[in-house]
């Protein structure tokens, strides 16, 4: 069963433990900066979003990429960098709407969220719960779809 990582940006405090789980199990250091995943806190208005790959279906990132080194694992329904032919040249960072790619200045590669082959560490750590792994048929698009309106309002805004 297909699953999906969802972001309640009501719930987010913005207090970062997804980010440091995140960099311990792929990195083995706490070190948010080479997370996969990315809190972008609005302080003055009391916000905060935690930027993911939202794992599309066709995604963006995977068209721009020269050396085919991008692939969506449609088993997981994730999207895969093969870092054996990934050359860095990190078009697929300014192809992705949602900010979902980054790059880890440490190793010098593209970085996104694989979801932990399945098992998502972030959702764990999350208190407020605002980050859910849920199966892809127990989603509400039209939630889904107004999350996407609202970050794109908040980034207009505030960006």
């Amino acid at each position: 069963m297909q699953k999906i990582l969802l972001v309640d940006s009501e719930k987010c405090t913005g207090c970062r433990a997804c980010e440091m789980v995140c960099s311990v199990k792929h990195e083995g250091v706490s070190n948010p900066t080479r997370s996969r995943i990315h809190v972008i806190k609005w302080e003055a208005e009391g916000l905060a979003l935690p930027m993911i790959c939202q794992q599309c279906e066709s995604p963006p990132c995977m068209a721009v990429c020269p050396k085919d080194a991008i692939s969506h694992d449609a088993e997981l329904g994730r999207v895969v960098v093969d870092y054996d032919l990934c050359i860095g040249c990190k078009m697929c960072v300014v192809a992705c709407p949602f900010g979902g790619m980054g790059v880890d200045a440490v190793a010098r590669k593209v970085v996104k969220c694989d979801l932990c082959d399945g098992d998502p560490i972030c959702i764990r750590f999350c208190q407020p719960e605002a980050l859910q792994y849920v199966p892809l048929s127990t989603v509400n698009l039209r939630k889904k779809r107004g999350a996407g309106l609202k970050f794109a309002e908040l980034m207009s805004r505030f960006a």
